[in-house]
């Protein structure tokens, strides 16, 4: 890789406070681009990701080795480095922490011990230290964090990233931990992938024949797309009118989850997609797909193929983490409503729209019904559900893709409606559109 005079001082230890810790972040990002075959690096005003040194068993393990102080975890960890650094500098550049395993008001419902959740506690007061802003969300973009067309960015979460790409136009590849932490040092992070003008274009076209009414129908169709294309960028024709960012977001992660997509185009709606010919560019589709009611029945029975028995124990939204307006809908659903005995319904935003909606009084009409509203995680990233559940239900086709494989237990994807008429009645009643 060829560096410039200040990278090149960065790797060799600028002699400035934390200098030590930037060394080991300009050591790793050398051997990621390297690998990656990235000829240079390039500038990152943005950076999301999360600090995985705040598991108690990452600390158990290191101690091991008489890693003793947070700073030392963090290079160690996160840096991936070989070497133990005392001092670890503030950050560089514009950072943000991702969702975490917990909601620290909600520790004991999830079965988190003290022990850890003072561990956790801790960490984030480090992250903090360190100049992270503690959004603690999956989405970003929704509190906050907004890129502009263009921007280079270093994002981890594979919802945020296909947001970020498809729907602002910034750029960014799926990174890790480990390049998120050497970013956030440096500002620094390779150039390859989705920074390339050549690597944004089209490569499969999906004509959508049907009406795309719902977030549901979003979620359906991403699901799809994911599916067909897997890790590589579709383009969709035949969808008329811009759609809002809860569609966008929970098409995403419904593409990212089931294929890997980490960038699409919508023609007349995305940025990079003003006609078909500047989605595509230089490419030639590799396939064109239709996508019809036929599909949509058989998508929707594919991410229900979890389901069998209508006695739902638990009603999981929140994921990606639920915007204001999302809340504000399920308040409506359930004011005056009460969630049957034997369900839970826990509702996972972020913490700033928590507050939001504390003030504006949903946050007291779901609890008044009740249901619980979480912040900072979800049950897949947390793998914690209510005691006993058998049955979930979500409006999320990510989360129904996931929640069986990580907690074993059945799942059922409808929309928010059906989602909050299951926790009343403690009955799954969805249909296929």
């Amino acid at each position: 890789m060829k560096l410039n005079t200040q990278e090149q001082a960065m790797l060799d230890g600028d002699g400035q406070p934390g200098a030590d810790a930037r060394q080991k972040a300009m050591h790793l990002l050398l051997r990621y681009g390297e690998a990656l075959g990235a000829e240079r690096l390039v500038d990152t005003n943005n950076v999301a990701g999360t600090a995985g040194s705040s598991s108690t068993f990452i600390r158990d393990f290191y101690a091991k080795e008489g890693v003793a102080t947070r700073d030392q975890l963090f290079s160690r960890f996160d840096l991936d480095s070989d070497d133990a650094v005392d001092e670890i500098q503030t950050a560089r550049t514009f950072t943000c922490h991702l969702q975490t395993r917990i909601d620290p008001a909600h520790a004991e419902m999830m079965g988190v011990p003290g022990d850890v959740l003072d561990f956790h506690k801790e960490s984030q007061g480090h992250s903090a230290s360190l100049g992270v802003q503690l959004l603690n969300t999956c989405t970003p973009y929704a509190n906050g964090n907004v890129q502009v067309k263009g921007e280079h960015c270093a994002w981890m979460e594979s919802s945020a990233v296909v947001y970020c790409n498809s729907v602002l136009g910034a750029r960014t590849n799926t990174e890790g931990r480990e390049s998120t932490a050497a970013a956030m040092l440096t500002g620094k992070i390779p150039y390859w992938g989705f920074h390339l003008d050549e690597n944004r274009l089209g490569q499969h076209q999906i004509d959508v024949e049907v009406e795309m009414d719902s977030v549901m129908d979003w979620g359906m169709l991403g699901y799809f797309t994911g599916d067909a294309v897997e890790e590589e960028i579709p383009v969709l024709t035949g969808i008329e009118g811009p759609a809002s960012l809860i569609r966008h977001k929970h098409f995403g992660a419904a593409a990212a989850s089931s294929g890997g997509v980490e960038m699409y185009h919508v023609v007349g709606a995305t940025p990079e997609a003003g006609s078909i010919e500047q989605a595509f560019g230089t490419n030639r589709p590799v396939q064109i797909l239709k996508y019809g009611a036929i599909e949509r029945r058989r998508t929707y029975e594919t991410i229900n193929g979890n389901g069998h028995s209508t006695d739902v124990d638990y009603i999981m939204l929140g994921c990606p983490h639920y915007s204001i307006e999302q809340i504000w809908e399920a308040s409506k659903l359930l004011d005056g409503k009460r969630v049957h005995e034997n369900c839970a319904l826990w509702i996972f935003t972020a913490a700033a729209v928590k507050d939001v909606a504390d003030r504006n009084g949903y946050t007291k009409i779901i609890e008044d019904a009740g249901g619980v509203m979480m912040t900072d995680t979800c049950s897949a990233m947390s793998a914690a559900l209510p005691r006993g559940t058998r049955v979930a239900a979500t409006d999320s086709a990510k989360q129904t893709h996931y929640l069986p494989a990580i907690t074993d237990v059945e799942a059922w994807f409808g929309s928010a409606a059906d989602c909050v008429e299951a926790a009343i009645t403690g009955k799954w009643k969805g249909e296929a559109p």
